[in-house]
């Protein structure tokens, strides 16, 4: 396992506990994924499909997937244990009142700890229907290899459908950064993941096999009570990376004050700042 999927495990490890309750957007995002195959199911000829979760967290999507596809079979795959133990207590907390005639969730549902660009090298071909994502995708090292690999997963006409950041989140830190970098007199380092743009998902699922793509974009602003108060959230969620080095001359703390300084400053809003997520669903079909 390479270092980089090391600590993004740990991340998330550690945070899994804080995790929902700083995970608003990522519930939104989750609901919005969840209309999307709603609307796809009652379509689908499938009476009982088979359906991949990549990235499951702490089971929000998991549990709409158990809930409105009570004859799927369904694998949710983390890259986190801890993040795997709480989807379980989540979903399966409530079996021992099953009463249901149809099998009870555990016997339909595996959760599997995986990262998912080692796991889908090896991964039978044509073994699902339907790939769902919530949010996960931005961590991909090699979206390019992992799409080609979940194309070949799909039978032919499934479809996969997934949730992701674009290049516009998170700019009043960028610009803040920016700000602070060049009062310094220093080239400015780029703070957090790089986000891929709609038009590049779109040549990358085109280069994978993938036909029928969609891809919608909107905007959310969420409100945080300092800029400070804004990066613990995201900390607490263990999205918590950086591409930046330590400077010669200029200490991490001197760095963010001054990052502060030039967030409140140009983002304040009554009772605090804001932040942005710019929020990519996209859906495409394998060649049927």
């Amino acid at each position: 396992m390479s270092s980089r999927i090391s600590d993004i495990r740990r991340q998330f490890n550690r945070n899994a506990n804080s995790y929902d309750t700083h995970a608003h957007v990522q519930r939104l995002m989750s609901d919005r994924l969840a209309k999307s195959f709603l609307g796809m199911k009652t379509k689908s000829n499938i009476s009982g499909p088979n359906i991949l979760e990549i990235g499951c967290g702490t089971g929000t999507l998991t549990e709409i997937l158990v809930s409105e596809w009570p004859s799927a079979n369904i694998t949710a795959l983390d890259i986190a244990p801890a993040m795997i133990k709480l989807a379980e207590q989540r979903v399966l907390s409530d079996e021992a009142n099953f009463n249901g005639i149809r099998k009870k969730p555990s016997d339909r549902l595996r959760f599997l700890q995986a990262d998912v660009e080692m796991w889908a090298l090896d991964a039978k071909a044509a073994s699902f229907d339907l790939i769902v994502s919530n949010a996960c995708f931005q961590w991909l090292s090699n979206p390019r290899q992992t799409l080609g690999h979940l194309q070949r997963m799909l039978r032919p006409g499934g479809s996969l459908i997934f949730t992701t950041f674009g290049p516009d989140t998170f700019c009043e830190m960028h610009e803040a950064f920016n700000e602070a970098y060049r009062a310094n007199g220093l080239e400015p380092q780029r703070h957090g993941l790089r986000f891929l743009s709609t038009g590049e998902w779109n040549s990358i699922l085109k280069e994978s096999g993938f036909s029928s793509i969609q891809l919608e974009r909107s905007i959310q602003t969420e409100k945080y009570a300092s800029a400070r108060d804004f990066l613990h959230s995201v900390k607490s969620m263990g999205a918590s990376t950086s591409e930046a080095v330590n400077v010669r001359g200029l200490s991490s703390r001197r760095l963010f004050a001054n990052m502060y300084k030039e967030y409140e400053e140009k983002f304040s809003i009554e009772g605090g700042v804001t932040a942005s997520y710019d929020l990519l669903l996209i859906q495409a079909s394998a060649e049927g």
